[in-house]
């Protein structure tokens, strides 16, 4: 696909669009997909968040993220380019279930995912293992490691996953730039070797 350039490059005064790939940021409630995202993105990401309210309030489960004030209610969005010839595009998803109608629009096209997860609240994992497995959307799982929680061996966090082996486990410091960077290098490794989630 091209695009008219007004500097006229190339012959024909013609350049080629940057590729563009798209991730998914996924997990749980409070799980650190905003950090994630914008600790990484290289422009100020977009955010959709919204004061928790008294509305939530029996729906939204705040056990082990009690000071959580804001909640993702459509998409986090955070850019990384590389080069002129490609453009990763970062799609934060919201946690709750109530929201999960949009997390078909985020993943058309979608390259892979990572799967944050919190180890106070491991169970919140579960629906969006199940959400990639059954769409055979290629994914890894990154604990994002929390001040003064237990911390469990990625082994005994790929058994109560019950993930399959060939699904990559690492730890993750969301709000990290180099480690979150090494959770997206990760994953392409795995989409680079044909790492398929369970279908």
């Amino acid at each position: 696909m091209d695009y008219a350039n007004s500097d006229g490059d190339g012959a024909d005064g013609l350049r080629t669009l940057p590729a563009a790939i798209k991730i998914l940021i996924a997990g749980g409630f409070g799980v650190g997909k905003t950090t994630l995202v914008g600790s990484v993105s290289e422009t100020k990401p977009l955010r959709t968040e919204e004061v928790i309210s008294e509305h939530s309030i029996g729906v939204d489960d705040l056990v082990g993220v009690e000071d959580k004030s804001m909640t993702t209610v459509a998409m986090d969005f955070g850019r990384i380019t590389f080069g002129d010839d490609l453009v990763l595009y970062l799609f934060g998803t919201p946690g709750q279930n109530r929201f999960w109608f949009v997390w078909d629009e985020l993943a058309l096209g979608a390259l892979g995912a990572v799967v944050l997860a919190d180890t106070r609240r491991l169970a919140d994992c579960f629906p969006s293992v199940d959400y990639f497995e059954g769409r055979g959307l290629p994914f890894i799982v990154a604990v994002n490691c929390f001040a003064g929680t237990r911390q469990f061996s990625l082994e005994e966090v790929q058994l109560a996953l019950n993930l399959d082996p060939d699904v990559p486990v690492m730890l993750c410091d969301a709000r990290d730039r180099e480690s979150s960077k090494d959770v997206l290098i990760t994953l392409f490794e795995h989409v680079k070797k044909g790492g398929a989630a369970r279908g």
